[in-house]
């Protein structure tokens, strides 16, 4: 029996050179309206769908596949068995399919509105991918033009392809179409009434296979979801130097998610994904020395990422100081030329941001977590629990503390002046570690200074070590059973404390 092919593709990558080798090998092609003559146009024979089907290509090349005669043929188990009942309706097995999908991801990021996206919805092609690969024993499934040149090799050497390559080409088939309906899921997720449904597909497409994952035996890789938003690092380019590793990528997010919590020029040194140095300025330079010289040594070797474009004067700052990587919206010549100098520093340039996503993914064993993003927050829900007076420079630091030091994992305090971190305390499993860390850490800068919590303080313990380093204001959520009792302390140290009513934890 002749062995047959149906070849229908959006992407037309080296469908020309298959079907040329597959002619060679005396195979039978059958293909459909674009790709029929587009192999036509390559002088390469073919038979048209509609002519094995006596059935024409309807409602504008909509339905065209979705009949016995190619179902059938794709679905054959056993064609001795079968053969009586292939025989009474004309239906002749097919061996090898190619297909590939409409590309209804990139269409709809182009902000087409929904009548127009729909029309990007592939329903025959996802039909021919999930027969063929069900029928994997059968049928050699091809999904993707990276695989066209060894199968065809295999082809030619050995006459067919085993069954392990076939199942293994399969498996990568329906993780393709799994993949394109979750892009469609995401596409509708916004119609549905409820924002956590009771169904919910995760799929992304593959940016890159990383170094490494957390450490140098683990292996990763870097994918993005189907429309990932403008400002994402999904989106963002590597300007230069090395390869990102799952670190970089890690600590890049964090720096950018920080810093765009800034309207003024800021900058975030991050080591661990946790800040080591944060400040805001009347310029970018400036913001980027007061952010390192905040902690020098943590920052040595760290991740820095700016919230506005960096200049020449800013990317000359960072000479002489060992950086892993720099994020930033966008580096100007001035700031590429400079900085080419420094061959192992990656730049990433991620644009401007349109919106973060609305929602965070994280994994644990057997399933994931999905939670609304902890939205940037200032000075709106500021209550002043204490009768000393804040002073509006007072007032802006604690709005800046309060904004860096939810971006540090819990417990985590952090201490400020003059929108300059001061010292960081993260990680601590006692609300008092973390301030004794972030004191210590600041020392006699901390006079004056102004100390914020990311959950309330649950002993008066915390304030009596903030008044006896001379911290001047507190900002806290509140709402410990000890409130009263760290407010009366707090008074009594000349210290204004602030509630937010509001907790910023990060595990």
């Amino acid at each position: 029996m002749k062995r047959r092919a149906l070849l229908s593709v959006s992407c037309k990558e080296g469908i020309v050179e298959l079907a040329r080798g597959l002619r060679e090998l005396g195979w039978d092609i059958l293909s459909t309206g674009g790709t029929a003559s587009f192999l036509k146009e390559a002088g390469i024979a073919v038979t048209l769908v509609e002519e094995e089907t006596g059935f024409p290509e309807i409602l504008g090349g909509r339905v065209k596949t979705l009949h016995p005669k190619i179902h059938g043929a794709l679905l054959v188990e056993d064609p001795e068995r079968e053969g009586e009942l292939l025989s009474r309706y004309g239906i002749r097995p097919i061996h090898l399919v190619a297909v590939n999908l409409y590309p209804f991801r990139e269409k709809a990021t182009q902000g087409k509105p929904l009548e127009e996206a729909v029309e990007y919805i592939d329903i025959g092609g996802v039909s021919l991918i999930r027969a063929g690969a069900k029928n994997f024993s059968r049928v050699v499934v091809l999904v993707s033009p990276e695989d066209y040149s060894w199968v065809l090799r295999e082809f030619r050497e050995k006459g067919n392809i085993s069954l392990e390559a076939r199942l293994r080409l399969a498996a990568k088939a329906f993780a393709y179409t799994a993949a394109y309906e979750g892009a469609i899921a995401a596409y509708f997720a916004p119609f549905l009434p409820q924002p956590f449904p009771e169904w919910y597909s995760c799929s992304g497409w593959k940016i890159r296979d990383l170094r490494y994952g957390e450490n140098p035996h683990q292996r990763a890789a870097f994918y993005a979801l189907p429309f990932p938003s403008p400002g994402t690092l999904a989106q963002g380019r590597l300007l230069q130097g090395k390869e990102l590793s799952y670190n970089n990528i890690l600590d890049l997010e964090a720096g950018w998610s920080l810093v765009q919590e800034f309207a003024e020029p800021s900058c975030a040194v991050i080591k661990h994904t946790n800040p080591c140095g944060v400040a805001s300025a009347p310029s970018l330079r400036e913001a980027f020395l007061r952010a390192w010289e905040a902690d020098p040594l943590s920052a040595y070797g760290g991740v820095v990422a700016f919230n506005m474009e960096v200049d020449g004067s800013t990317a000359r700052a960072l000479e002489g100081k060992y950086i892993e990587a720099a994020i930033a919206p966008a580096f100007t010549p001035e700031a590429r030329e400079t900085l080419e100098k420094k061959a192992s520093l990656r730049l990433m340039e991620v644009g401007w941001p349109g919106g973060q996503p609305g929602y965070q993914i994280r994994s644990v064993d057997g399933g994931f977590l999905i939670q609304e993003r902890d939205a940037p927050e200032g000075k709106d829900n500021f209550t002043l629990v204490t009768s000393h007076p804040l002073s509006p420079e007072k007032e802006e630091d604690l709005a800046f503390a309060w904004r860096v030091v939810k971006h540090g994992a819990s417990n985590a305090v952090v201490v400020a002046k003059d929108k300059v971190t001061l010292g960081i305390g993260v990680g601590c499993t006692s609300r008092v570690g973390a301030a004794r860390m972030a004191l210590e850490q600041a020392g006699r800068r901390a006079k004056g200074a102004v100390l914020a919590s990311d959950g309330f303080i649950p002993f008066p313990d915390t304030v009596h070590l903030a008044a006896a380093a001379g911290i001047r204001a507190i900002v806290q959520p509140g709402g410990s059973i000890r409130d009263e009792e760290c407010i009366r302390i707090a008074e009594a140290a000349g210290i204004s404390m602030v509630f937010t009513g509001r907790r910023h934890f990060r595990h």
